[in-house]
């Protein structure tokens, strides 16, 4: 249906009937498109930030159908409008349908898929409840296109055209709404609701379940590097990381007792290896929503902490956002508000296991979507943890992990579960962020389980979640963690060796140990963890077994205790790698064509660059010794191991027996070390 347009301020609007179009130019060289059935536009949550500028150029034309344009409010009759914002340009028709293209050439980047009879309108409104809709926004098909981003899946796909991706928070499945096209452009769905996003070959689909609004956010640049630093620009950079977390973290499930983890940390420096975080993971505290340790296992954790400092080890604390109806604080919370509600039926959203009493209880999460609830939580956190000096937290469980999967039964201080449930972690994330710059920390960070859109702005790492110990897992690992880079998180890591089926005495899980350490020394974060078997069992709940490196016999010992060392004679590289993320929002860890235009590049998944100098060839499959490698045009390359100096351009097979990883510098690179040195 025809609509008209009028200018209001920086607004294009298309309206007709009851639906309004809101186009905006939103930062450098980005546009925002909202649309509502509703009177105007309401304040809804999301992940966008304040543009502190346009780009110079930014203008609005109203096409009239005799030539010429105008700004003015002009009735139907027109043939279009466009709005230009630097190197995008968004172009309406009269009918409402979207256009982006390069201000500069004309190229087309993305638009709405075209919809005459019997077709669906590319803008699809369904009433669901009240003024809440199921949204369906479709975009065409282009040949070619690939897409990355969209935050950390399981699928083993580095490309996911042809995927159909959730958007719901689960455990090893992030939802960070934002996907790169390799035609040039990015584009954030700005919706926290349930809600999916198919990638098909004949058509792109955004779905929201439950929404008031249309929201999304596109953006272009002349490469990679340049659109992930205006999504940076528009959903927040990504804080200063501290160079303490850049080395060797230790964790396993779980230290018991406040000695047993110092005997660690002790062996660690007895042993003369590098240590720079030890993890105190779940069930150390007296109840799930206490926030305090166990004081039978922690009988002086003050203690502890002061000891670790000063043997240069960082402590981090696992926190979950859940509170056991049996928790000191359950009542209190209820009486106030800050617990999820459910619709209907008993309030409980899982059931967990619990130290005090032993065995299964029901448990409710709490509501970071309220500011309330966000700082209660941190103040009991204070209280038991960073007044006695911890500092780093383990956001597990943030997804919000609910049994069962049922969003639409979620009460948020927001709004239901549909319609805001994927945006839980970001504000979990704020919460802890904002409490710590409160107390005056300036080195922060945080391991999530989860994120959204922006996490990155508030000091977060995320892993990978409790995957299996396998080499098909460690395949899939690659490609996930290269697709949470191109969503904007610069700070990833996976548990080393997986979290569950390892088995330390088993010479094949020895083998994929070894190599999945190897792959995690050159991950952003460098953290060793899992659930190792056979499982012992201790003050009501699994501990796993022994997860050190020397758990795993002399020959792998010798092996990781070498790669640690590779890892602390990186870290200057990677700590300038830190300063370009936090100031450009650019990844440390990217897929190759992320930095080489070389057509070659486009389908390789399983081989990355850490920073520009360092190219990283994982071995991903059991038994071998040796591996394919491809070495990109526009660079000479540098065996990391012999120095033999290789031309770019070319396939090798390279050399790759159990104790090495085949890695490649830069030839021009000033951060040169060999690693057989």
């Amino acid at each position: 249906m025809a609509g008209f347009f009028k200018q209001i301020d920086q607004f294009l609007i298309w309206q007709s009937g009851g639906e309004k179009l809101y186009i905006q130019p939103w930062g450098k060289d980005g546009i925002r498109v909202q649309a509502t059935q509703a009177d105007g536009l309401k304040a809804l949550p999301g992940a966008l930030l304040q543009p502190a500028k346009v780009s110079s150029n930014a203008a609005i034309e109203i096409h009239n159908p005799a030539g010429g344009t105008t700004s003015l409010h002009v009735e139907r009759g027109e043939i279009g409008a466009t709005l230009t914002n630097g190197k995008i340009r968004a172009e309406v028709t009269v009918d409402g349908l979207l256009r982006f293209t390069r201000a500069d050439s004309g190229q087309l980047l993305v638009e709405e898929a075209p919809s005459f009879f019997p077709r669906p309108p590319a803008r699809q409104w369904d009433v669901r409840d009240g003024d809440l809709f199921t949204l369906k926004v479709r975009f065409a098909a282009q040949t070619g296109e690939r897409f990355y981003g969209l935050g950390q899946h399981q699928h083993g796909f580095l490309d996911q055209k042809g995927c159909v991706i959730e958007l719901m928070q689960r455990n090893t499945e992030v939802c960070i709404p934002f996907l790169v096209s390799s035609r040039g452009y990015g584009l954030l769905w700005n919706n926290p609701g349930i809600g999916k996003v198919e990638l098909a070959h004949n058509g792109t689909t955004w779905e929201a379940l439950a929404t008031r609004q249309m929201d999304y956010f596109v953006t272009t640049g002349d490469s990679y590097a340049e659109i992930l630093e205006h999504y940076a620009d528009a959903t927040g950079h990504p804080t200063p990381l501290p160079e303490w977390a850049l080395g060797f973290w230790q964790c396993k499930l779980r230290y018991v007792t406040q000695e047993e983890l110092l005997s660690v940390a002790r062996e660690y420096k007895q042993r003369g290896l590098p240590l720079s975080i030890i993890v105190i993971d779940f069930y150390h505290w007296t109840r799930q929503g206490d926030w305090m340790f166990d004081p039978q296992c922690w009988s002086d954790p003050a203690a502890m902490v002061k000891e670790l400092r000063e043997l240069g080890v960082e402590v981090m604390v696992s926190v979950w956002p859940t509170v056991s109806l049996n928790s000191i604080h359950y009542d209190e919370m209820a009486q106030q508000g800050l617990l999820i509600r459910t619709e209907h039926g008993v309030q409980a959203t899982n059931i967990s296991s619990d130290i005090q009493p032993a065995g299964k209880v029901p448990v409710v999460f709490y509501d970071a979507t309220n500011p309330e609830a966000r700082r209660y939580i941190w103040e009991k956190v204070r209280q038991s943890y960073y007044n006695i000096g911890i500092r780093v937290y383990w956001l597990d469980a943030d997804e919000p992990e609910i049994k069962p999967v049922t969003h639409e039964n979620l009460r948020y201080h927001l709004g239901n579960g549909l319609e805001v449930g994927c945006i839980y972690p970001l504000l979990h994330q704020q919460g802890f962020y904002e409490g710590l710059k409160s107390a005056g920390e300036t080195d922060i960070i945080a391991l999530s389980r989860s994120g959204w859109a922006g996490s990155q702005r508030y000091g977060m790492a995320i892993w990978s979640g409790d995957i299996r110990s396998t080499f098909a897992s460690l395949n899939i690992q690659v490609r996930a963690g290269l697709n949470i880079a191109m969503s904007g998180i610069p700070w990833w890591t996976t548990d080393i060796g997986g979290f569950f089926g390892g088995e330390p005495a088993n010479p094949d899980f020895r083998e994929l140990l070894v190599r999945w350490f190897q792959y995690g020394a050159f991950c952003p974060l460098f953290r060793l963890h899992g659930y190792r078997l056979p499982a012992k069992m201790s003050a009501g709940y699994g501990t796993g077994a022994d997860n050190e490196v020397w758990s795993y016999g002399d020959e792998a010992y010798a092996i990781l205790r070498h790669f640690m060392f590779i890892r602390e004679k990186l870290r200057p590289y990677l700590a300038a790698q830190g300063k370009v993320a936090e100031q450009k929002g650019t990844p440390p860890m990217r897929p190759l064509f992320f930095d080489f235009n070389d057509p070659e590049v486009q389908p390789i998944d399983d081989q990355f660059m850490l920073g520009p100098d360092l190219l990283v060839a994982p071995v991903l499959e059991k038994g071998a010794q040796s591996r394919a490698v491809y070495l990109p045009t526009g660079a000479n390359w540098i065996d990391a191991w012999n120095g033999d100096i290789l031309a770019g351009g070319q396939s090798i097979r390279a050399v790759a027996p159990l104790a090495r990883i085949p890695v490649y510098w830069r030839q021009s690179s000033p951060w040169f070390f060999r690693f057989d040195a």
